[in-house]
């Protein structure tokens, strides 16, 4: 059985079971078997990311950055290990989605934490000379990170954009691996605490447990000793999570589930449809529709061009084998919320049903419902169908455009296509204010799949998008003020003050809020 990852030491789980992954492409499990973790595991590492923490304290932001870029460095020496790994481990390309895009979003996305770590001006460090009040942003404490399954390294426990956020704050990070891909994250801890030991951070830094009981997850989430918990996931042990976080007041960032409707105007869809077609089924089954902002529903005039629209992604739904899926929970999900649509008043369209018994799949899916239903059972039609499937609701006006976005979820994404002239500008602007509050990212003739890794981005929303409609699970310094707490120094001694806030500038490149002036430079004396 493989080992767990606790202060530095890979050592023997005090476990109370044990798990293997298995291959999608081939539903063979691996050979590595790992450990279900007993509270006793998650102890020892809670005391021990405590004690770390205290550590990181009183050392510098150096350390902190310098450990980011040396774990990129180590990921990369391994690339060609992690990428086989991940491949067996989920079934996703090796060119170009692990090797070419993945792997090297993951660090960029180190290093541009390390960055922001060094010059300080995430933390917002802002000061009133008149009344000598100064506030910055600080680490939490320990950091617990629940990863997905469909990004093993861009959101991976040890690796992704919720790890280089808490360690770019100041935290150390206690990763808890996704089941579909344990040896992929155990690899990733690896390189980790090896740069941590080239990086003169605390051993603790980071530490790895697999797997544990439900009931021990949340009370790991629950405990005193952690400052903030990031997951990405189901929205079912989502909420099971944060009911525990809550209990207690622990801030818990979660990714749980969108649809991200794409909206099809009248005046686009009768300019450039077969274009748009394209453009849907390219986003739509791009890696069998496993993204966080994969199109799940599409909403489209009840047309003629809007039947002929429909009738174009059937065929192509069809004429196109399903992909393979990461993992039998994710198929049997899959299965089943195609299954719940359909009971509810959603009719499907693809005939093709044959199966790939060899891999974990499913035959692409495209379901049709009215406006109406969906209207009288919003809830139902919402059904997040994690995969290869869509839901097209045909609406009849704008008037009941309207009336279908104000019934939405919170989403990550919303899409609108319009006229390339001015055509649909009136309905546009219709439906854009409603549009706009029910997702976290607005897009305007553009699919949504896929996520930029910008400072600009935003990759959260309302709920049940996320918990929390105010905060990015992408793009730096957004990112890590999430695992940070505001901290207020008033009438504080130069000598006695964060490096932040003393008078003097850190570094050129840090930018403070000096008496309402944005500046690089030195506190100047008042006159």
């Amino acid at each position: 059985m493989e080992k767990v990852l606790i202060d530095g030491k890979w050592i023997n789980s005090q476990s109370t079971g044990e798990f293997s992954a298995a291959n999608p492409n081939t539903r063979e499990p691996s050979s590595e078997g790992y450990p279900m973790s007993s509270w006793a595991d998650c102890d020892a590492a809670l005391e021990a990311a405590a004690n770390a923490f205290l550590e990181l304290r009183s050392l510098g932001s150096e350390s902190i950055a310098l450990f980011l870029e040396t774990f990129a460095t180590k990921i990369e020496e391994v690339s060609t290990e992690l990428v086989d790994m991940a491949h067996f481990e989920t079934g996703l390309p090796k060119s170009p989605r692990l090797a070419d895009v993945e792997l090297p979003r993951t660090t960029n996305q180190l290093r541009l934490a390390a960055n922001a770590a060094r010059n300080g001006s995430w933390a917002l460090p802002t000061i009133d000379t008149q009344l000598n009040i100064r506030s910055v942003y600080a680490p939490l404490g320990p950091v617990v990170i629940f990863g997905p399954n469909n990004f093993p390294f861009a959101f991976g426990s040890v690796s992704g954009g919720d790890f280089a956020a808490a360690i770019a704050a100041g935290n150390p990070v206690i990763g808890k691996a996704n089941s579909s891909h344990p040896g992929t994250t155990r690899i990733l801890a690896e390189q980790a605490i090896k740069a941590a030991e080239l990086s003169n951070v605390p051993s603790a830094i980071v530490q790895l447990i697999y797997r544990t009981s439900h009931s021990d997850g949340e009370r790991m989430v629950s405990d005193p000793r952690v400052g903030a918990i990031g997951y990405t996931g189901s929205r079912t042990a989502g909420l099971k999570l944060k009911t525990a976080a809550d209990a207690v007041g622990k801030p818990i960032y979660l990714e749980l589930s969108s649809v991200n409707p794409v909206i099809i105007l009248p005046g686009a869809n009768e300019e450039r449809m077969e274009s748009l077609v394209e453009d849907y089924v390219t986003s739509s089954l791009m890696g069998a529709g496993q993204f966080c902002t994969n199109p799940g529903i599409v909403l489209i005039p009840e047309s003629e061009t809007g039947r002929s629209f429909i009738a174009a992604v059937q065929e192509k739904f069809d004429a196109s084998p399903g992909g393979t899926l990461l993992s039998a929970a994710v198929e049997k999900s899959l299965l089943q919320s195609i299954a719940f649509l359909e009971s509810n008043g959603a009719t499907r369209l693809t005939t093709n049903s044959k199966t790939d018994d060899s891999r974990f799949c499913c035959p692409n899916a495209l379901l049709t419902t009215t406006g109406e239903n969906f209207i009288n059972n919003p809830e139902a039609m919402q059904t997040e169908a994690f995969g290869n499937a869509s839901l097209f609701v045909t609406y009849q006006s704008i008037d009941q455009l309207v009336e279908i976005i104000d019934a939405m979820e919170g989403n990550l994404t919303g899409c609108i296509y319009s006229h390339t002239g001015d055509l649909d500008d009136s309905s546009y602007r219709r439906i854009a204010p409603h549009l706009a509050q029910k997702v976290g990212r607005l897009l305007n003739d553009k699919m949504p799949t896929g996520v930029a890794v910008s400072s600009a981005m935003n990759h959260g929303g309302p709920y049940p998008a996320t918990g929390h409609p105010g905060h990015t699970a992408v793009g730096i310094p957004g990112t890590i003020r999430r695992f940070a707490m505001l901290q207020c120094y008033d009438n504080v001694r130069q000598g006695r003050l964060p490096r932040l806030l003393g008078d003097g500038c850190p570094s050129e490149n840090t930018w403070r809020l000096v008496d309402g002036r944005w500046t690089n430079g030195d506190v100047q004396p008042s006159v």
